[in-house]
């Protein structure tokens, strides 16, 4: 994709391992933006469960990101036919991680609950809830992994546990390889 070999690497956080991409040999696009004065980094926050629409799916550490993407788009594909509108942005919960892939749900935010139940891999839920910890992360998708090194580093200096689950919400930018301008909001829910 563009010409990028993408790989998955994943950092284990306290135990949990944690979804980031990174390619083979690090550059200047790889690096996150700096963060802004106003951005979140390790802010409390407590996550009220929303009505979400979702495509249940799953990925190997290789193929991680075509994953998530035909993910969005058979999610896209639905809530089109069914003319459900968004209520906010759109969501990865990963829900398992091991050392062979991952399981997820490409979620979307909506205001009610479509009238027709979804069939499949899409089905109707609610986001988690409870405490939390929310993380920024600007620019690229492929300069995640230097995030979630240092969410490791901030859980593990302050000693918290996290649950198994990790929320990415993408606040500006579409989820493409190479988009430097993306805005990405991490969620850890804590134990």
């Amino acid at each position: 994709m563009v010409g990028r070999v993408l790989a998955l690497v994943f950092i284990t956080l306290l135990g949990v391992a944690a979804p980031a991409f990174a390619q083979r040999s690090a550059s200047p696009l790889d690096s996150p933006a700096p963060l802004r004065p106003d951005d979140a980094f390790g802010e409390q926050v407590t996550l009220a469960p929303r009505t979400i629409v979702y495509f249940r799916g799953r990925g190997t550490w290789d193929t991680a990101f075509e994953a998530l993407l035909e993910a969005f788009a058979s999610l896209k594909d639905y809530v089109d036919q069914q003319n459900i509108k968004p209520s906010g942005n759109p969501l990865t919960i990963y829900t398992e991680t091991d050392d062979s892939g991952f399981r997820f749900l490409a979620a979307l935010p909506v205001a009610e609950e479509p009238k027709d139940r979804p069939k499949g891999d899409i089905a109707i839920g609610t986001t988690p809830s409870g405490r939390a910890l929310k993380f920024t992360h600007r620019g690229s998708y492929e300069s995640m992994d230097t995030t979630y090194e240092a969410i490791t580093n901030y859980l593990d200096d302050r000693q918290l546990e996290a649950q198994d689950t990790f929320i990415e919400e993408y606040v500006s930018g579409p989820l493409k390889a190479g988009n430097n301008d993306m805005m990405i909001e991490v969620y850890v829910p804590l134990k």
